[in-house]
């Protein structure tokens, strides 16, 4: 007889607690990593990786056809395993063949041939993608973080160690591609492992159609995202250079901190969460989760953007410094990216896999021609403007008219996203004074980080609290369990994507 499942509140409560210390510890980890290859490789070199990075994490987007996310909130996932695996490894395998033919060539259409060997190098990990998309879905819908946690944590470790050894040897950026391919090899081998279900390859034209009828607006969605929020690499390398594009591509990472480490935290529970939370046509659980994940993500993304220039030289020295106008900008739609990550999860969680696609359409309609005028207008530190400049105007609106139709209570949105910018305000403004006495960036980053953060926890303080209240409040301790998969016909049970 299968074990009893625990209850929704406590699977929720120990994904969120591991997901939080595999956000903290790779991050910071990749924090220190990062330095390292500062230090180690050239702008020009950064900016190389950057496109063959671009390349990939687009095509990375349609590998999987959207099916994970559908097999993470499926009642059925065991009945779709086996058709998803098969189109998953089909698809990975196209995309590898394309990008590796067409490396080199796309590669010099963007301004940098140096980057046409990383590229085709890289396509393979489109491969390892598709053929992973079952058991690391299997692993998020049962809220195994602990499991992801020990994938990850080998992940980083194997890649690092490799890639550093490579660029010492002399393979440059090369090195970074090839440390990339062996650790997503070896974490492919562990999903499988800690999965514990073997894959089970065939075709069902029954739930073919369904699964690619929410799938491929989730991968049109996914592919679009990184569309445009890579659009900015492609316009700065053509009209500015491989040297702009590496002090664009270092801020940009920077600005992405906060959403790395809160976005994978939230990420990582939230559209299993979100399709067992969700109550009626008005449902608050949505804006229950967005009340301390905005208020921690706007002081991340406020912090970075008014400690940007302590935090560039400390951290990567005074070469990079050409950065911190960049950043200055970058850090705030930071914190908005956030936001609408989250968004996204509750709809993908609500079957709106469409809206979603509309929201990015209209995204990056608004968004080129943004970026064209900033660079024209303003170099790099423009096209950061650009993209803030969208995500306030076109981004934010789109998504809450999504939210409403899907039935989330944008009213209640609403009253949750005011107080914590009222408290940037001052908050911002003691940090920046902090920061004008402060003789050396050391001394800078700590005051004005100290002193921001404690304006913003005194005027905050009591509000969040309320927040965390209402939070645990929709996660009941023994009501709403996951359900138990079916049992596949074999022994073992298959679900769920990368």
């Amino acid at each position: 007889m299968r074990a009893a499942q625990p209850g929704l509140g406590p699977q929720i409560g120990r994904g969120l607690a591991w997901s939080s210390v595999n956000s903290l510890v790779l991050r910071l980890g990749s924090f220190a990593v990062g330095i390292v290859l500062a230090r180690l490789l050239a702008p020009e070199q950064f900016g190389a990786f950057a496109i063959a990075l671009t390349v990939q994490a687009i095509l990375m987007t349609l590998a999987d056809l959207g099916m994970s996310a559908d097999l993470i909130r499926s009642a059925e996932p065991a009945r779709k395993a086996p058709t998803v695996a098969s189109l998953g490894i089909a698809s990975g395998a196209l995309l590898a063949v394309t990008m590796a033919l067409s490396g080199q060539g796309v590669a010099e259409l963007l301004g940098s041939p140096d980057s046409g060997p990383v590229i085709s190098v890289m396509a393979v990990s489109l491969l390892l993608a598709g053929a992973g998309v079952v058991p690391y879905a299997a692993l998020q819908r049962r809220f195994a973080q602990k499991e992801l946690f020990g994938i990850a944590v080998s992940d980083f470790v194997i890649g690092t160690a490799l890639t550093i050894i490579l660029i010492l040897a002399g393979w440059g950026v090369m090195g970074l591609a090839v440390g990339r391919l062996v650790s997503q090899s070896v974490a492919l081998v562990l999903q499988f492992v800690l999965a514990g279900e073997k894959v089970r390859f065939g075709f069902d034209r029954s739930v073919a159609p369904e699964v690619l009828a929410f799938g491929l607006p989730v991968a049109g969605a996914n592919m679009l995202s990184w569309v445009l929020l890579n659009v900015d690499n492609v316009a700065i390398s053509r009209l500015a250079g491989p040297v702009a594009l590496g002090f664009y591509f270092l801020a940009f990472n920077v600005s992405n901190w906060p959403m790395s480490a809160l976005g994978q935290v939230v990420r990582s529970i939230s559209i299993p969460a979100f399709a067992r939370l969700a109550r009626g046509n008005t449902d608050k659980s949505f804006a229950a989760v967005l009340g301390p994940t905005w208020a921690v993500s706007l002081l991340a993304g406020l912090m970075l953007a008014v400690l940007a220039q302590p935090v560039i030289e400390l951290v990567y020295g005074t070469v990079w410094l050409s950065a911190v106008p960049i950043l200055a900008w970058l850090g705030l739609f930071g914190a908005l990216r956030t936001l609408f990550d989250l968004a996204a999860s509750y709809l993908l969680a609500r079957g709106a896999s469409r809206p979603v696609l509309v929201v990015q359409i209209l995204w990056i309609a608004a968004l080129i021609p943004a970026v064209l005028f900033g660079i024209q207008a303003g170099g790099t530190p423009g096209v950061a403007i650009a993209h803030l400049a969208t995500a306030a105007v076109v981004v934010c609106p789109a998504y809450a008219v999504a939210l409403r139709r899907s039935g989330a209570d944008v009213r209640a949105v609403a009253a949750r996203l005011w107080p914590p910018l009222a408290a940037a305000v001052p908050a911002g403004g003691a940090a920046m004074a902090a920061l004008g006495w402060a003789p050396t960036p050391l001394t800078g980053l700590l005051a004005g980080g100290l002193t921001g953060t404690a304006v913003y926890s005194l005027l905050l303080g009591r509000w969040f609290r309320q927040q965390i209240r209402d939070l645990r409040g929709w996660m009941p301790a023994d009501a709403g369990a996951a359900p138990s998969p079916a049992p596949a016909p074999e022994t073992t049970t298959a679900a769920g994507p990368l």
